[in-house]
Parts: structure tokens; C-alpha cells; sequence
């Protein structure tokens, strides 16, 4: 499980032993006190995940201890805890985001994980959202199509001491399937195409959150196997970028 000695929060040290957030911090944080970033951690969880209608208190711990600001690159720093995606990908060919922290914790308040479940992150990029679903679930399999970035998610994870997430070269539409089956498959960017075979990863009764682009306005879903068969639920309307390797394929023109 991901553990914190001592969590960035709003009173300091003192909240920690009350709080679930302290096991999300590793030892290199030990003895931290307030700080720039543990104070815009708060704000973003009170000005933009709490308004949202996020109301699990697993997620809001894990969103006050997990620190943002390890998940994006130097220059980007000051940047961590605004209400934006955050292009994380450091000049790659194909763009690479952090989602809006609030459509994150919708997204993750949704998909409802709990402690016993197995958790699939597609295009986990730098590990943001791999080290929050880490705080709530038994295990997380983190997949990402781009080596740079998938060397700073288990960087990150080194540092968090996360020992419940394992990082996974995979291409989006792919999955893991050697891990497979998932309770609940997250994805860290729209999907412009239906991911069939992301669906066939499920267990009966797994589910599977994302934005999904195939129709305007973009739509958050959630997708439930039952039966052998899925059903899916519209959530809320959310506008983030493709997920590369989830693009619709382009259609000729004569």
C-alpha cells in the first residue's frame, strides 16, 4: 500500500495521526511542515474538488497528501494546483496531461474502488492518478505507452515509498491483459473510439471510468460488465485531452 509518515495537510502533524491521508507519505517526507505547495494542495481540494460535488473522504485525503507538484515537470511547478490539464509530456511527439484535478476526482469518486480491488490506470503518464487510486485499492497496474514518462511515474513512486503500483509499457487501447481481470479500469485522458478491449479486461461487475469524445459535448462514463455484457451510465460533462492511442482513426476523404 502507498504510505505517508507524515502527509501534507491543513494543521500540520497533528491532523496526520487522525488523519487516513498520513499512510500516503514515504519517509523521504518525514517532518514536513506547512508549505507553499501543502497550502495550494489544500486550496485546490477547497476550491475546486470539494465544489464539485466530491464528497468521499478517501479521495479528498488522498488528493490533500498526494503531492501534485512531483508529477510535473520542474517548469511547470508553479502550475500544479490549477484547474487545468497539465501537459506533463515535455515536448514528446504526442502531448501528455495531467486531467483537471476536479474531473479526477469525479472520475475516481465514481468508479467507487475499494480496499480489496485491482485497479487499471491506462496512460498513466507521469503517475498522478495511479498514486491517488494506490491510497484506495489493494493494487494498481499503471500502463503507459511513452518510456520517459513511465520512468518518472516509478521515480515518483520511489520517492511517495508507493509499493502497491506496478508500471506497465502498454499501449492505451491495449490494457494489460496479462494482469487482467481488473475491478476497475481508469482512464487519464478521453477516448475517442469505443476500447473494446479495455471493456474485455473488466470482471463481472468491474467498471470502467473515463471522458469519452465520441459524441459532442464530451461525456464522462461509466461502463459495468454484467453478464458478459456492458452497460453504460453518463456521469457528468467533462472536456479533456485524447488519450493517445484512443483517437478515432481519420476517415477518408475523396
Amino acid at each position: 500500500m502507498l504510505r505517508f509518515a507524515e502527509a501534507c495537510s491543513k494543521d500540520g502533524p497533528d491532523f496526520l495521526a487522525f488523519s487516513p491521508a498520513a499512510r500516503l507519505l514515504g519517509p523521504s517526507l518525514q517532518g514536513l511542515s506547512m508549505s507553499g505547495f501543502s497550502i495550494a494542495r489544500q486550496k485546490m481540494v477547497d476550491g475546486q474538488v470539494r465544489p464539485s460535488d466530491v464528497t468521499d473522504l478517501r479521495i479528498i485525503d488522498a488528493m490533500l497528501a498526494v503531492p501534485r507538484e512531483l508529477f510535473v515537470p520542474e517548469n511547470q511547478l508553479a502550475l500544479a494546483y490549477l484547474d487545468l490539464d497539465l501537459d506533463v509530456g515535455g515536448g514528446g511527439a504526442a502531448k501528455r496531461f495531467l486531467i483537471k484535478p476536479a474531473v479526477t476526482a469525479k472520475m475516481l469518486q465514481a468508479a467507487e474502488i475499494k480496499a480489496g480491488d485491482h485497479v487499471l490506470v491506462v496512460g498513466c503518464a507521469t503517475g498522478y492518478i495511479a498514486a491517488l487510486a494506490a491510497s484506495l485499492a489493494a493494487q494498481v497496474t499503471a500502463s503507459e505507452s511513452d518510456p520517459a514518462l513511465a520512468g518518472k511515474a516509478k521515480e515518483a513512486f520511489v520517492q511517495l515509498g508507493v509499493a502497491n503500483v506496478t508500471v506497465v509499457s502498454a499501449g492505451a487501447a491495449a490494457g494489460v491483459p496479462d494482469f487482467a481481470p481488473y475491478d476497475v479500469i481508469v482512464l487519464n485522458g478521453a477516448t475517442e473510439i469505443i476500447p473494446d478491449q479495455l471493456y474485455q479486461q473488466l470482471k463481472e461487475g468491474g467498471r470502467l471510468v473515463g471522458v469519452f469524445a465520441t459524441t459532442r459535448p464530451q461525456r464522462a462514463l461509466i461502463v459495468t460488465r454484467s453478464h458478459g455484457d456492458f452497460g453504460q451510465r453518463a456521469l457528468f460533462d467533462a472536456a479533456v485531452p485524447v488519450l493517445p492511442g484512443l483517437e478515432r482513426v481519420p476517415a477518408f476523404v475523396f
